[in-house]
């Protein structure tokens, strides 16, 4: 009787792991099922990526003028502003398919003026439509970057100096515009570009080797004023030397020409051409030796374009012309990177984007050190000295200099 019973519970047992057997492998081919399912029905919204940064400055120390502004710059520049907010961007980002890449990035810390605060506005939003497989041809449409300089490629988050230079970026106030973009680079040379960011090295990010587009000329988030559009073009390459350290050396050139129509004028006193319409070509040439760990930056841009007389009251057309130098040295303590740097600008040209094309004359000198304990924290301290003349039809006769001791903490995420 025993034994019977034995054989039973044995039977009993048998048949439960022979069923929990064929459970188990019954479950493991609806788990690959749904995975294959899930692949083949995946939507485009799965392969977008979010990231993004915040960065806060202080500008309030051993500050020695409080008139010593910057319109074009950092609005909490003197007067009595402290604190600010400067950036507060989320990026939303994939490539949706295999030729198509979307781009999309708000900034809601966005300040139009010095009595107004953290507006949301549109900064970039654009596709990338790859015409070959590899997606070494490439059109961008949309609301994007201009292709015209190194510093004005470079993001906020990557870029050591607080401000971008006058110079340069006086062409594309916020650095874009709404066209079409033509990008080429050969996939080893895109795959330096993405490099050059992602080590740390400060680079400008994929504009291609050669790029060419078209676009309205009246700066992002402003309607076209004209019928004319802006034509821009450049070609930019970085070459990796045969050096211990395999130092990477990067030169381009770029240009466009366009017409723009000013559409901010302080009143009706100021004089300008019939349709406030004036020529606005440039030329400029980059050189950038990445930090490794001595880095060392230069641009200069030349042209012409529309420029505020104070001596006739007066926007006429006239030369442009300025540039940098920007030396580094990056050092990594344990787990710190810590970058030294020094930056010489001048500007002498009027800003077609500012009131009556304001008049400008800039010197400006700065010294700073970046500090990254972690890749999730910056904290950068920056000193400068500056002399500007900004006049316009409200201020024909305004020239300031002064020091002031800038702080910025950023987050990246």
């Amino acid at each position: 009787m025993n034994k019977i019973y034995m054989a039973a519970v044995c039977c009993f047992f048998m048949g439960n792991e022979i069923i929990a057997q064929n459970t188990s492998a019954k479950d493991s081919i609806t788990l690959a099922t749904n995975s294959l399912q899930k692949a083949s029905t995946s939507k485009w919204y799965d392969k977008l990526n979010i990231r993004g940064y915040a960065q806060l400055r202080y500008n309030g120390l051993y500050e020695t003028n409080e008139d010593l502004q910057c319109e074009q710059c950092d609005k909490s520049l003197g007067g009595v502003d402290d604190f600010f907010l400067r950036r507060m961007r989320i990026i939303f980002y994939g490539q949706i398919s295999e030729r198509v890449y979307l781009y999309v990035q708000p900034d809601f810390a966005s300040t139009p003026d010095n009595k107004n605060l953290h507006f949301a506005q549109l900064r970039d939003a654009y596709f990338d439509i790859g015409i070959d497989k590899k997606n070494e041809y490439r059109v961008r449409l949309g609301q994007s970057k201009v292709p015209y300089g190194f510093e004005n490629m470079q993001s906020s988050q990557n870029r050591l100096t607080l401000d971008r230079n006058d110079a340069l970026n006086s062409a594309v106030s916020n650095e874009r515009d709404l066209g079409a973009f033509f990008y080429w680079a050969p996939t080893k040379i895109r795959e330096r570009f993405s490099y050059l960011v992602s080590s740390g090295l400060k680079g400008s990010g994929d504009y291609g080797v050669f790029a060419f587009g078209v676009y309205n000329g009246q700066v992002a988030n402003k309607p076209e004023a004209n019928n004319n559009k802006h034509i821009v073009a450049r070609v930019s390459y970085p070459v990796e030397l045969k050096t211990k350290n395999k130092q990477i050396v990067e030169a381009g050139v770029q240009a466009y020409a366009g017409k723009f129509v000013l559409t901010s004028l302080s009143g009706k006193a100021i004089s300008s051409t019939a349709n406030a319409e004036y020529k606005d070509n440039r030329i400029a040439g980059s050189v950038i030796v990445y930090p490794q760990p001595f880095g060392l930056q230069a641009e200069y841009t030349v042209g012409t374009g529309p420029r505020y007389d104070p001596a006739i009251n007066t926007i006429t057309q006239q030369d442009i012309k300025g540039g940098y130098v920007l030396a580094s040295y990056m050092a990594k303590v344990a787990k710190h990177v810590i970058i030294p740097f020094a930056k010489y600008q001048f500007y002498s040209g009027g800003k077609k984007h500012e009131t009556d094309a304001r008049n400008y004359n800039v010197s400006e000198y700065e010294m700073g050190i970046e500090w990254q304990p972690m890749k999730a924290f910056e904290f950068t301290a920056m000193f400068t000295n500056a002399e500007r003349r900004f006049e316009d039809g409200a201020k024909p006769s305004n020239f300031q200099q002064g020091n002031v001791l800038r702080l910025q903490a950023q987050v990246n995420f």
